[in-house]
């Protein structure tokens, strides 16, 4: 049976009222009761009810977790660092998943705000005018991870999109390839894409490329959709020499279609990924990747909220993003093309 407060009273030989004040940090209890207090805590091994002592405190220790889908590796390893380090601060952890379905994310916004949680963080496929509205209208810490958009008014945790995009695009072309095709989301606002393609465009300029149009495929960051694109350009005779799609998962889906129609990986065509899940290193071929510290991402968000509470509960409307470095793993989805072996 779990030791009470009352037990803790009795051991200390003092109130419960005392034993109260002494878990809350009250300075009205002496030094030799707090003593006293503390040592029956420890013996009895007594632990604290969260809830009851928050409600007397009036703070809440819970943080909200806004996310498309949980079967994503991708989420997965940034929920493992939100996870982590919630524990770590002895915050409680709440997780709600939208399907990418824009209502849901405002309802479930609406619900922590409503529950006054310490923080929210939300991580979305797209960001909605709707949802960026919701978001602006909080009056909690919010913190996005790897989504920002013009007119977010909350800090976010990224890489330097546009910089990784530019340097696996630069190591490809370091390789020999020119018909190098790109993978990413649909179009839509988020900023994050639009700086992944402006670094990838970057890159082929200062090597005299033009983009072939043919070759920039919608993925939606789905493997089955890139399968089906992969499939197309094969079927109309428009194989490049590599590859570079925005997500892990699409790479694994081109991979997959240049296999079924008799395409070899790195011999035929180089693929390359971004994210770095921990799939990427255990597919075969293994996927030279961007890696994205994406636990880090999780961690440092949760930082992030318990530092805005610590001012107060001053949320920031500043917009602000905290930048993480990014690494460029080579593994084995890479070589020069056939024309420069």
């Amino acid at each position: 049976m779990k030791p009470t407060i009352k037990d803790v009273a009795d051991r200390a030989g003092v109130s419960i009222a005392t034993v109260s004040r002494v878990i809350n940090g009250a300075a009205v209890v002496s030094e030799k009761s707090a003593t006293r207090v503390n040592a029956a805590i420890k013996e009895l091994g007594f632990k604290p009810n969260q809830v009851a002592r928050n409600l007397v405190l009036q703070k809440n220790t819970s943080i909200g977790i806004i996310v498309p889908a949980l079967g994503n590796q991708f989420y997965g390893d940034i929920l493992n660092g939100i996870e982590d380090a919630c524990a770590a601060q002895d915050y409680e952890v709440f997780v709600c998943t939208t399907g990418g379905d824009p209502q849901k994310e405002g309802r479930f916004i609406e619900t922590f705000s409503d529950k006054n949680c310490a923080g929210i963080v939300v991580m979305s496929r797209k960001l909605r005018p709707e949802t960026v509205k919701s978001i602006n209208a909080l009056n909690i810490p919010t913190i996005m991870v790897n989504r920002k958009t013009s007119g977010l008014m909350c800090p976010t945790v990224s890489i330097d999109n546009f910089r990784a995009a530019y340097e696996i695009t630069n190591y490809l072309i370091g390789l020999g390839h020119k018909k190098i095709a790109l993978f990413r989301n649909s179009l839509d606002i988020d900023a994050f894409g639009v700086e992944q393609y402006s670094g990838f465009e970057r890159a082929l300029a200062e090597h005299n490329l033009i983009i072939d149009r043919d070759l920039v495929c919608y993925g939606e960051f789905d493997p089955v959709k890139s399968y089906n694109l992969m499939t197309e350009l094969i079927e109309k005779g428009k194989v490049p020499t590599a590859v570079f799609a925005t997500s892990d998962v699409m790479a694994m889906g081109v991979c997959n279609a240049l296999f079924d129609k008799g395409y070899k990986v790195p011999e035929d065509v180089s693929v390359v990924g971004f994210n770095d899940i921990q799939l990427a290193a255990h597919y075969r071929p293994a996927l030279t990747v961007i890696h994205q510290p994406l636990k880090q991402m999780g961690e440092e968000a949760v930082r992030m909220i318990v530092d805005m509470n610590r001012e107060d509960g001053r949320v920031q409307k500043d917009g602000r993003t905290v930048i993480l470095p990014h690494e460029l793993i080579e593994r084995q989805s890479c070589c020069s093309p056939a024309d420069e072996k």
